[in-house]
């Protein structure tokens, strides 16, 4: 029995040795055999894996924001909304939720869970489909960075590969960082600081504890669960992430039980098109051509602009108030059937089939520049940007009527003439080859005889303007117009005087800062910087560029000449509503009343103004630059000078100032009854005295009282 026993005992050793050793055979069988996939599978993806150098250079596509001068946020643009947010910015429940249900060995694995995986695979294999998977948040990261979401084994090994090399060149703080600034989370919305911004108009570190379980709940399907979507799903989302988060051991019984019984609260905000839309855009199409769609939507750039957030608004307000009082008038005037003030809307049709008909819009735009910089300070290039992006400020092209004449005025003072030149304001008719007669009228059909320059300009005297261009010669307008900064085309014909011509408004503002810049001509500005995600400097607009294109006695003679204008011309409309300042302009009206204008500057700002319809229709009988022009600068301009130090116009050397008797344009006497104190250039300024009236002593101010400039109530027209 014994010997049976023990003969037993050693047959069981035996049996164990032998199913040791084939256990451990198979254990080595299949260590080799992961080896050989695990080298093979490298072998056959390694070219398809992202390189070290590739993971050690992840740049997440961010948005590009743009600011105005003082730091106000006015547009972003992006391909993916995304802001980067630091992970010390994020709260410990939006990281500690993301472990709690994404992968709660986070911490302790290298890329991949083994145990996590073989358990999945078993049930996989059990149900016969794919019930589960195993991903860890770094292969996640991977799938997002460089893979798709496609379910293949290649895809899936690949992912695993990319994993572990994730984990070998980042931290597991830095993984995280990157996985909550990557996450698509509904909506164009990438990253947590746009998901947050979407569902609950918060800064990351704002998010409560409900809101980060909202938002980790997003995770498994950004547009199922999304709360804009299926609030009940992102409820029931919410909780199963709250409940991961109870087990893992970060809550307790009672907020657990108070959390998931609250309501789902979400904020999202109000659809802003953002401040400035025409001046943004024209940004945006400005950095497209010069860097191209990848750095606009997807590089970080930051853009500071010479935008005033606050001026532009005021500019916004005075624009609108008259669009809408006019196009009221237009709608009240005229019937929906009128066809010169209505029409069909395309591919639209009423209850009856027929064709819907509707009122045209009238539009403006409004430019207004910093003399000092060339800063464009507000921008306005239509009524609606949501109803046209077309920017009649900065694209269209439009005939500026008198608004043109100060460039040839300029260019007849500049080469002589004195503003006490007399002229002759009667009719004139002209013969031009190859076509009919040119006949041009004066706005009111009337003519003043002989008449000075400074009034003929105060005026608006369309007769006299066509006589001074033939005098200096319409070559030489366009030179001036040209160093001032017109780059639209200029025909040399007499008609060029009174605006027979295309300009865009922003340049025609520019152009005209020259003259309170004493001769200095600014270009335009839109930009003063752009610094790209890493805070390098692409660009620095700071210095100003100036080029003297005017004399400063040329300039400051005419800027004398449109202070009457603006003082007792057709400008004046802007003292009658309280404006104060020292300040010049010209009006402008086109061919039956279709654009009106006014263009006028102070010291320190210069500001335009057109509006019309797009198409050139009438805005009315008596509809002109004075009337509706006017109104919106002052408007706008008492705004923009609230803050403003009262200054005057800074008069040069060179500057000689007479009395003038108005008759003869000669030194006034004693005997001269229209006098009036006039500013000459040196050098050719009158030294006659008055041979009308002549007499052995001059006029002396207190002796006689200086007679005022005349008023004239009309507005000009003009006849190409």
């Amino acid at each position: 029995m014994r010997k049976q026993n023990t003969t037993r005992i050693f047959r069981d050793k035996s049996g164990r040795k032998k199913l040791h050793l084939s256990l451990a055979l198979l254990a080595f069988l299949v260590v080799i055999l992961i080896v050989v996939v695990c080298v093979r599978s490298y072998s056959v993806y390694e070219s398809q894996l992202p390189s070290f150098e590739q993971l050690h250079n992840i740049e997440p596509s961010i948005n590009t924001k743009i600011y105005d001068r003082n730091g106000i946020l006015l547009k972003e643009f992006y391909s993916e909304n995304r802001a980067l947010t630091p992970l010390d910015e994020m709260p410990q429940h939006l990281k500690g939720m993301l472990v709690a249900s994404e992968d709660q060995k986070f911490y302790d694995h290298w890329g991949i869970d083994l145990r996590r995986l073989f358990i999945m695979a078993v049930s996989n294999v059990v149900a016969w489909d794919i019930k589960g998977g195993a991903s860890t948040i770094t292969q996640q990261l991977a799938r997002m960075l460089f893979l798709t979401r496609s379910q293949t084994i290649q895809r899936k090994i690949k992912e695993a590969m990319t994993a572990v090399k994730l984990e070998r060149s980042y931290s597991k703080d830095e993984i995280l960082e990157m996985y909550l600034n990557q996450h698509y989370f509904s909506r164009g919305a990438y990253g947590v600081a746009a998901a947050a911004r979407l569902f609950f108009d918060k800064r990351v570190p704002e998010l409560d504890v409900s809101d980060c379980a909202i938002l980790i709940g997003l995770l498994k399907g950004p547009n199922i669960n999304s709360p804009l979507n299926n609030p009940e799903k992102a409820r029931l989302a919410r909780n199963r992430v709250l409940s991961s988060y109870y087990h893992f051991g970060k809550l307790t019984r009672q907020e657990f039980d108070s959390l998931v019984a609250a309501p789902l609260v979400i904020s999202p905000p109000e659809v802003d098109p953002g401040i400035a839309p025409y001046f943004t855009e024209t940004v945006r199409r400005d950095i497209l051509a010069r860097y191209g769609e990848d750095v606009l939507y997807s590089g970080g750039l930051k853009v500071y602009t010479s935008l005033d957030a606050t001026l532009q608004q005021a500019a916004e307000r005075a624009v609108y108030k008259r669009v809408d009082t006019l196009q009221s008038m237009i709608e009240s005037r005229y019937s929906i059937n009128n066809r010169t003030y209505t029409h069909y809307l395309p591919d639209t049709v009423d209850q009856y089939n027929d064709s819907i008909r509707t009122y045209k819009k009238i539009q403006a735009a409004l430019i207004s520049i910093d003399n000092s910089n060339g800063d464009v300070l507000a921008m306005v290039g239509g009524r609606s940007f949501e109803e046209s992006e077309w920017n009649r400020a900065v694209q269209a092209t439009r005939q500026p009527g008198s608004a043109f004449k100060p460039f040839v005025y300029t260019a007849a003072i500049d080469n002589g003439i004195n503003t006490t030149d007399i002229m002759d304001d009667n009719p004139i008719v002209l013969d031009i080859p190859g076509s009919a007669q040119y006949r041009p009228h004066n706005f009111d059909n009337k003519f003043k005889g002989p008449i000075t320059i400074r009034d003929a300009l105060r005026m608006s005297r369309n007769l006299v303007a066509v006589r001074l261009i033939l005098r200096i010669s319409p070559e030489e307008v366009i030179f001036y117009a040209r160093r001032m900064g017109i780059t639209t085309p200029l025909i040399p014909v007499p008609s060029l005087a009174v605006g027979a011509c295309d300009v865009k408004v922003i340049e025609l503002v520019s152009a005209f800062s020259t003259f309170p810049n004493q001769g200095i001509h600014i270009p335009y500005r839109l930009l003063h910087k752009i610094v790209d995600r890493y805070g390098r400097v692409l660009e620095d607009n700071i210095a100003v560029q100036k080029d003297e294109v005017l004399s400063a006695q040329t300039a400051y003679v005419m800027v004398d000449m449109m202070r009457s204008v603006v003082d007792a011309g057709t400008g004046r409309r802007a003292r009658w509503m309280g404006f104060t300042r020292p300040a010049g302009g010209k009006t402008g009206t086109t061919n039956n009343f279709c654009d009106n204008w006014f263009v006028g500057y102070t010291p320190q700002i210069t500001t335009g103004v057109w509006i019309g319809f797009d198409n050139k229709t009438s805005i009315g009988r008596g509809q002109d630059g004075a009337r509706n022009g006017v109104p919106v600068w002052t408007e706008y301009m008492i705004a923009a000078h609230d803050s403003l130090p009262m200054m005057e116009f800074e008069e040069p050397d060179g500057i000689v100032h007479l009395d003038i008797c108005l008759e003869s344009g000669e030194i006034a006497t004693d005997r001269c009854l229209d006098v009036r104190n006039e500013i000459f250039i040196s050098g050719n300024e009158p030294t006659n005295t008055c041979h009308i009236h002549p007499s052995a002593g001059l006029y002396q101010a207190n002796r006689a009282p200086q007679q005022p400039i005349q008023t004239d109530s009309t507005e000009e027209r003009t006849h190409f």
